[in-house]
């Protein structure tokens, strides 16, 4: 899991933990559960019945005797939370990818670069053509410095996984790091087989 995915994923459980948290709330106070099942809830804890709003009009009155500031600073709040989630949700799209690779390592040498999606093409031809592999679709992701391959094979029905893993490690991995340079490939390599129609025996 990339550090870009934690965040992702720390963000939205906490944004779910609210809106769940919130929701049950105004469920429990529509629903008049605390009446209903004799339950009595912690002082303070806002909205208890149905007739209950979340802000009264003596904490509107409270709030707004704090001065002519407030009210601005809120809005400013809002907005500079409004700014930052809009913001959130445009960068998911996109996809970081390295765009071009040292060739000889890092640093470069002479300024040669290989295209990121030349090399995963190259990489997937060759992967293709592996015997017993129907499919082959590759990706490298990431910064320059720290780029990862990800391998999608489809193997043929009766294909040995260990075997068609072994050669594309010694095979078009192995030529992408010659080609290359780079001493280091991390890569990732997921394994599938294709549907088959199960034969009768007569």
């Amino acid at each position: 899991m990339t550090p870009r995915s934690t965040v992702n994923r720390t963000l939205l459980g906490l944004a779910g933990l609210v809106l769940l948290g919130g929701g049950l709330l105004i469920l429990a106070a529509g629903l008049d559960l605390y009446r209903r099942r004799d339950l009595v809830p912690p002082d303070g804890w806002p909205l208890t019945t149905p007739a209950d709003v979340l802000l009264g009009s003596a904490d509107r009155a409270r709030w707004s005797s704090q001065g002519w500031w407030w009210w601005p600073a809120v809005i400013a709040a809002l907005a500079l939370v409004a700014l930052l989630a809009l913001w959130w949700l445009l960068a998911q799209p996109r996809r970081h990818r390295p765009g071009s690779l040292p060739v000889g390592g890092t640093p470069p040498q002479e300024g040669v670069e290989v295209r990121d999606r030349a090399l995963g093409d190259a990489i997937e031809k060759e992967a293709g053509a592996l015997p017993g592999v129907d499919h082959a679709s590759v990706r490298i992701i990431g910064r320059p410095t720290r780029h990862h391959t990800r391998v999608g094979l489809t193997l043929a029905p009766g294909a040995a996984p260990g075997a068609t893993l072994g050669a594309l490690c010694d095979g078009p991995l192995r030529t992408a790091r010659r080609s290359t340079g780079l001493s280091d490939m991390p890569t990732e390599v997921r394994l599938r087989v294709t549907r088959h129609k199960p034969h009768r025996a007569e």
